[in-house]
């Protein structure tokens, strides 16, 4: 069989199989096993095992299960409460102001867990109600949680960024501080869309001037714990400034410096919040369990996939499609982060950057693309993925806050911050500095 053949029957076998259900990792591995035994034979089989394995085995991934459990040590802690109550105490009173400190809260949070479903749920299940309570629109209080909670995977520490440096064997600590500027940068456009989206669907100033005098009277009388609610959230913060000093200063690896955020995250909840019954440290563990086996499987899965491609001829053949392109390497660009966009339409973000970014790589370097800068534009892609249809993972998460809130009020209040996404993108391309100021300020 030839490599464009074959190349559209795997495509038809993996569409098929994510369309009736499958989980990623099964629909991506069971595709593989039949394109090797179908081409090659039984005797893949053997192959089939040790890839699976041998990429799970790599060092370098010891540091996501523990991301993975630092966020979830925030995630069960009051932690996303208390950053929400600080935040609303200094913004709640400007116009539009508790939108805003919804993303603000959105963008804290998300350092703090490195998680994009985390942070939506978390601030979500306080944010959604309250700012319906004050006349809030549903598409506005629905959008901009769904849009602040993206921000997980692009503020650092970001576990898809680990993935992307261990299959592009680049710098995590850089990636990291590549992330920030991008990150505080879409923080601010969905704040001032949030400021727009207010005035045209209310057309009101200052929220707590319609809201009931029971309202204001709660505003004022917990302004004493919505205090005392920032200083049980500044060690948390404290944590994570640590993490990115001593990975951009080469005092830890990415490994050694997860673990340690891990204990002290894990440690800080337990001391500050008082969690001491087991139940709560069960569901930590639990989580973190779930969520790293799941994203494991998938890189395994992926791993065998691209090997699949690799055997068969279909990513030389397609590698070499693109790069035969006689065309402007910002034509090129376009091409690549349509098929980002489409790709994270209907795969999680893990997905797309494992199967991904071996083959895009070797393409943008020859294209004179900086490889981290990429690593941006590729993430604010897949952050599109999580608020558009059919996949949208933060979409499901608010349906399952706000369940009385229509479809169509989300996807609508949710499309605007899209749009603030590819406007986003379209700043880095015009001023790639925007990305590589801070990493080259800090690392050289």
């Amino acid at each position: 069989m030839d490599p464009v053949t074959a190349g559209i029957a795997v495509a038809i076998g993996l569409v098929v199989l994510m369309a009736i259900g499958t989980p990623i990792a099964f629909a991506l591995g069971g595709v593989s096993l039949v394109a090797l035994v179908a081409d090659r034979g039984v005797s893949e089989l053997t192959y089939f095992g040790e890839t699976f394995f041998d990429r799970i085995a790599e060092f370098g991934f010891v540091a996501i299960p523990m991301f993975i459990m630092m966020g979830a040590a925030v995630a069960s802690s009051p932690t996303g409460r208390d950053l929400y109550r600080s935040l609303d105490l200094w913004l709640g009173k400007l116009p539009g102001g508790l939108a805003i400190s919804n993303i603000g809260a959105c963008s804290i949070f998300a350092a703090l867990s490195g998680s994009s479903p985390a942070t939506c749920a978390a601030i979500g299940k306080m944010g959604i109600p309250e700012m319906r309570k004050r006349g809030y629109p549903d598409g506005v209080a629905a959008g901009c949680i769904a849009a602040g909670g993206t921000l997980g995977i692009l503020i650092p520490p970001s576990v898809t960024m680990i993935i992307y440096g261990i299959s592009t064997e680049t710098s995590i600590g850089r990636l990291f501080i590549a992330g920030v500027v991008p990150g505080f940068m879409l923080a601010g456009l969905f704040m001032v869309w949030t400021l727009i989206a207010c005035k045209l669907a209310g057309g009101y100033g200052n929220p707590m001037e319609i809201a009931s005098e029971s309202i204001k009277k709660t505003v004022r009388e917990n302004v004493d714990a919505n205090l005392k609610a920032l200083v049980r959230v500044l060690p948390f913060l404290g944590v994570v400034i640590g993490i990115l000093f001593a990975l951009y200063g080469g005092v830890a690896t990415p490994s050694e410096a997860a673990g340690v955020g891990a204990f002290l995250c894990l440690a800080l909840a337990i001391i500050i919040y008082r969690m001491w019954q087991v139940k709560p440290i069960k569901l930590i563990m639990r989580d973190s369990l779930r969520e790293s086996v799941m994203i494991m499987l998938i890189i395994a899965a992926a791993e065998v996939f691209a090997y699949a491609l690799s055997s068969l001829f279909i990513t030389q053949t397609v590698a070499g499609a693109i790069a035969d392109l006689e065309v402007n390497r910002w034509v090129l660009m376009g091409v690549v982060n349509v098929f980002l966009l489409v790709a994270g339409f209907f795969l999680p973000p893990v997905a797309v950057i494992v199967m991904t970014a071996p083959i895009l790589m070797p393409i943008i370097l020859s294209a004179n693309f900086d490889p981290y800068w990429f690593a941006v534009i590729l993430t604010i892609n897949l952050e599109i993925g999580l608020i558009t249809p059919p996949v949208g993972l933060n979409l499901f998460i608010i349906n399952s806050i706000a369940p009385d809130i229509s479809q169509r009020d989300v996807l609508m209040g949710s499309l605007p911050y899209a749009l603030c996404m590819v406007l986003a993108i379209l700043l880095l391309c015009l001023f790639p500095e925007i990305a590589l100021w801070l990493p080259n300020l800090l690392m050289g």
